[in-house]
């Protein structure tokens, strides 16, 4: 939404938002916008952007795999197709509804998944396993778009939730959403010793006494919780948890911490909504007074990053 303009004498739009939270609204306008659209948006930006980042970092860690995101393995697609599933067949409109929904379809297309990534005599490879989720990204959205073109009310919201946007969500929606992401948050967290144990290989994380079985089943739920709550609220946005890793241990190495996930996965979760709301940012100013919606343009950064990171494992494997 623009700033005001034409009041004479009237501060620049960071003045006035200063100004509006230090109780000293210029105008009851600006007081309804700052209050009720801009800082729900943010805090909503900055809940789902670390949720992202954060989920994105604990499946490379529990895969191996470098190209591991919520949104490449079908991680996203799998909540967004039960989502739309339960708005269009079962008539549910709320998000406290359909969040269930979105955690039973983020765990079924994450194990799913898996089960192709290890099909075959070569048996799980990283590349395999990014394969098998684009095929079954692509198989979830097509099902996705066929219930919503089939009913009205599923189609509507899905044209706009399904490109990946901060807008139209209230601090209510935040607030129910949450307590889930808080949760998932708190267990990836807690796999970080885990992860660094796992990071040497199978054989020498059970040397070390490492429960494998545990780690894993506590990762996948708390990627479960993070993915299907953001995905719920904002949308299938993807690459966020691919990109904000690899940027997370530039910085760690230059910090001289390590590949040490204590540091990496908080690190992770700090970035994040910081590309999530740039991109947020950009497409309020683009194109204004049309807004191009933030998974939009992280798709736009994060496809060439893909693209970059496939082309390097394949130079590194010969």
């Amino acid at each position: 939404m623009r700033p005001v303009h034409g009041v004479r004498g009237a501060r620049r739009p960071l003045g006035q938002v200063w100004d509006t939270l230090l109780g000293n609204a210029p105008s009851s306008r600006v007081e309804n916008v700052i209050w009720s659209v801009r800082l729900p948006r943010t805090a909503l930006g900055l809940a789902t952007g670390a949720a992202l980042g954060l989920s994105g970092a604990l499946m490379q860690a529990l895969t191996r795999n470098p190209l591991a995101d919520p949104g490449i393995l079908g991680v996203s697609a799998g909540a967004a197709f039960a989502v739309v599933l339960s708005v269009g067949v079962l008539g549910i409109g709320s998000v406290y509804g359909y969040i269930w929904f979105a955690f039973a379809g983020a765990l079924g297309a994450s194990v799913l998944v898996h089960l192709l990534g290890g099909l075959g005599r070569s048996g799980y490879t990283p590349v395999k396993l990014a394969l098998a989720g684009v095929a079954v990204t692509s198989l979830l959205f097509s099902l996705t778009s066929a219930v919503a073109l089939t009913d009205p009310d599923a189609l509507n919201r899905y044209r706009f939730w399904s490109a990946g946007s901060l807008a139209s969500q209230n601090d209510e929606v935040l607030l129910r959403v949450l307590p889930f992401l808080v949760a998932g948050a708190v267990l990836a967290l807690a796999c970080a010793p885990g992860l660094n144990s796992l990071a040497l290989g199978d054989d020498v994380a059970k040397s070390l006494g490492l429960r494998l079985g545990l780690v894993r089943v506590q990762g996948v739920l708390a990627v479960t919780l993070l993915t299907g709550g953001a995905v719920a609220v904002i949308g299938p946005v993807v690459f966020v948890g691919l990109v904000v890793p690899h940027i997370a241990r530039v910085l760690a190495q230059y910090a001289g911490i390590g590949p040490d996930h204590r540091w990496l996965l908080p690190l992770s979760a700090v970035l994040a909504p910081g590309l999530l709301l740039a991109a947020d940012i950009a497409g309020r100013l683009i194109a204004r007074p049309v807004e191009i919606q933030a998974g939009i343009l992280v798709a736009f950064v994060g496809g060439p990053f893909f693209i970059a990171m496939v082309r390097r494992r394949r130079l590194a494997e010969q």
